[in-house]
C-alpha cells in the first residue's frame, strides 16, 4: 500500500492509498483521516495495523484517477523532524574520506559500534515531489544524496519513503564541525512521492535504488545500487536515534547515502534529480540556488 497526499479539493487535502485494485480516497471514507499522521495515530490507538485500518475504509471510499498521483501529489507526510544517518555505505565512507581534511573521523565511524546520527531538517526546510531542492550559494560543491527513509510513529517503524539529503561537500570537507551548515539550510531535504506501509515491504535491506541527474535535458549522472550494501540495519539506526532521545510523534530517519556522483561533479541550478527505490517509487526534484 502506497499512501499519497493530494492537493486540496473543496478546501480539504485528500489522503489516498494506492493498492493493486486502484486508488482510493481515504478522506472520503472517513473525514477524520486527512493525512498520514492521523492514520498512524488511529492505528496506534486501535491496536490494528495501518494496512488493516485502510482495508476497512476502502469499500466506502471514492476512487481516484491514477493520474492524480502525478498531477496533484504533495509532500506525503509532514514529519515533526527529519534526522539522518551517515557513513552507512562503503561508497559514502570513501567519498567523505576524499573530501575531508580529517578523513580518520569517517573511517572510525564506519567501523564503530555507534553510528553517526544527525539532525537534518524541520518541516519548513523540507520539500516534496516536483518541488525544488536547494543548493547553497556559498558552496561550490553540492550533491544530492539518495537514501531509503524510515517513517516512525512514536519511535516505531510504520513505513518507508524516498529521501534526498542534499549536502554541501565543500563546507563539510573543510571541517567536520561544519556539518550542520553543510546539511541544514533552506530546501535542504526532499521526501516522497509516497509512504509505503512497513508491512508492504518484504525486505527493506534488499531494494534496488537508482539515481539520475539531468542537465539541459541530458543525463549527466546515472547509477544504481541496492540497500543490501548498507552495513547497518534500519532497526539498529532507529535504536540509536530513539535511545535517550525524546523523539517527536512523527519523524523520518534517512538511512545513509548509497550513491555518490564523481568528485568533479556538482549540482547546478536547473538540474533535475530523480531517485527511485524499488517497491516505493520515484522522487523527482528540480534544483535551485538558495
Amino acid at each position: 500500500m502506497r499512501y499519497y497526499q493530494l492537493a486540496e479539493q473543496g478546501h480539504v487535502q485528500r489522503f489516498v492509498v494506492e493498492t493493486d485494485e486502484g486508488v482510493f480516497d481515504l478522506t472520503s471514507a472517513h473525514p477524520g483521516i486527512t493525512e498520514f499522521s492521523e492514520l498512524a495515530q488511529a492505528a496506534s490507538v486501535s491496536g490494528a495495523s495501518m494496512a488493516e485500518l485502510t482495508r476497512r475504509q476502502i469499500d466506502s471510499a471514492d476512487t481516484v484517477p491514477s493520474r492524480a498521483l502525478v498531477e496533484d501529489r504533495l509532500l506525503p507526510l509532514v514529519p515533526d523532524e527529519i534526522w539522518a544517518a551517515g557513513v552507512t555505505y562503503e561508497i559514502s565512507e570513501e567519498a567523505r574520506k576524499s573530501e575531508s581534511s580529517m578523513a580518520e573521523v569517517y573511517i572510525d565511524v564506519y567501523d564503530a559500534d555507534r553510528p553517526e546520527i544527525f539532525f537534518k531538517a524541520t518541516p519548513s526546510r523540507t520539500v516534496g515531489p516536483d518541488e525544488a531542492v536547494g543548493i547553497r550559494g556559498d558552496s561550490d560543491w553540492n550533491v544530492p544524496e539518495p537514501e531509503l527513509a524510515v517513517v516512525l510513529y512514536r519511535g516505531e517503524i510504520v513505513g518507508y519513503t524516498v529521501g534526498n539529503d542534499v549536502s554541501s561537500r565543500s563546507i563539510e570537507g573543510r571541517n567536520p564541525l561544519y556539518l550542520p551548515q553543510a546539511k541544514i539550510y533552506d530546501r535542504c531535504c526532499s521526501i516522497g512521492p509516497c509512504v509505503v506501509a512497513a508491512e508492504s515491504i518484504e525486505n527493506p535491506h534488499d531494494l534496488r535504488m537508482s539515481m539520475e541527474i539531468a542537465r539541459s535535458g541530458e543525463t549527466v549522472f546515472s547509477e544504481s545500487t541496492s540497500t543490501a550494501e548498507m552495513v547497518r540495519t534500519d532497526e539498529e539506526l532507529v535504536h540509536y536515534f530513539t535511545a535517550h532521545n525524546a523523539v517527536p510523534e512523527l519523524a523520518v530517519l534517512m538511512t545513509g547515502t548509497s550513491l555518490v556522483p564523481p568528485q568533479e561533479f556538482t549540482l547546478a541550478e536547473g538540474d533535475v534529480v530523480s531517485i527511485d527505490i524499488e517497491d516505493i517509487g520515484t522522487l523527482v526534484n528540480p534544483v535551485v540556488d538558495v
